[in-house]
């Protein structure tokens, strides 16, 4: 077991527990840097003394571990083939945060038997009083197992780029979501815009739409600039926050990192709410 596993497993044991809140990030296509935004959002709330792992779901497509310069040893799915402990699964990164590959396996999720269910649930359930926040990189688009994960999280990172093609998958992600929970707390990034004026207007254009057509409030977090300095960290897998803390693209993530704790202090949540709408997706 890892330093900080063990070091996880000793909070909860003298009581410091936490209750996580669940954050999926979507896009309604590939391409347009999600993962990447995951990632330095989730190292940006964690140099704001927060405490953050990243499950990465994008089954067959994720690349969360080379972004980051890692190999990891095991996959959830290891953890229910194997009898390992969440503990052991868990990656300690080199920037600050926790990491757990989903594995290719882990797509049939849905047809684990239901001790493997059950031993998912309780194993995460612990990870749940270890973490502040626990972001779920989903994979581009939708799927009827992503889709479990993406509705059971608290709150929904929506991903897009100012391309019309980007923005009206991204539209149709939202749409799917409200349409089975019109209550979701849903949330907003612009990544690469290349102007302020872009960024803003892609943001506002957005919510209006979402807003005229849904009757849908949707919180815009804001928007990242294009930057040469996010390609030339993603060669030296170093997350660009780190590789250049004075990029625009990491000044910008960071900001929208501290906007994000201020809206999120209003809405308290409840990591067993995350668990029982899994169970119930599962039909345990």
């Amino acid at each position: 077991m890892n330093d900080q596993a063990e070091n996880l497993r000793r909070l909860i044991e003298m009581n410091d527990k936490k209750e996580a809140k669940v954050i999926a990030v979507v896009s309604g296509k590939g391409g347009v840097g999600k993962s990447n935004v995951c990632l330095n959002f989730a190292i940006s709330l964690s140099n704001l003394n927060k405490k953050v792992a990243i499950i990465d779901l994008d089954i067959g497509m994720g690349n969360l571990d080379i972004l980051m310069g890692l190999t990891p040893r095991f996959h959830l799915l290891d953890m229910l083939e194997n009898q390992l402990s969440i503990w052991e699964i868990i990656e300690e990164s080199k920037v600050g945060i926790s990491y757990i590959a989903g594995g290719s396996g882990f797509s049939k999720f849905a047809d684990l038997n239901e001790e493997k269910r059950q031993r998912f649930f309780s194993q995460i359930e612990q990870m749940g009083q270890a973490f502040d926040y626990i972001f779920l990189d989903m994979g581009a688009g939708a799927t009827k197992e992503s889709l479990k994960f993406v509705l059971s999280a608290h709150e929904v990172f929506i991903v897009t780029t100012p391309e019309p093609p980007a923005i009206t998958d991204a539209y149709s992600m939202l749409k799917y979501i409200y349409l089975q929970e019109k209550d979701k707390p849903l949330f907003l990034i612009v990544n690469r815009a290349d102007s302020e004026m872009e960024g803003t207007r892609t943001l506002n254009n957005f919510k209006h739409v979402a807003l005229q057509f849904l009757q849908k409030e949707i919180s815009t977090l804001g928007f990242i600039p294009n930057d040469a300095s996010v390609s030339k960290a993603v060669k030296a897998q170093i997350p660009f926050v780190i590789w250049n803390k004075q990029a625009k693209a990491s000044i910008a993530v960071n900001g929208l990192a501290s906007s994000y704790l201020g809206v999120g202090k209003q809405s308290p949540t409840k990591f067993g709410q995350f668990l029982y709408k899994m169970k119930k997706m599962v039909k345990i």
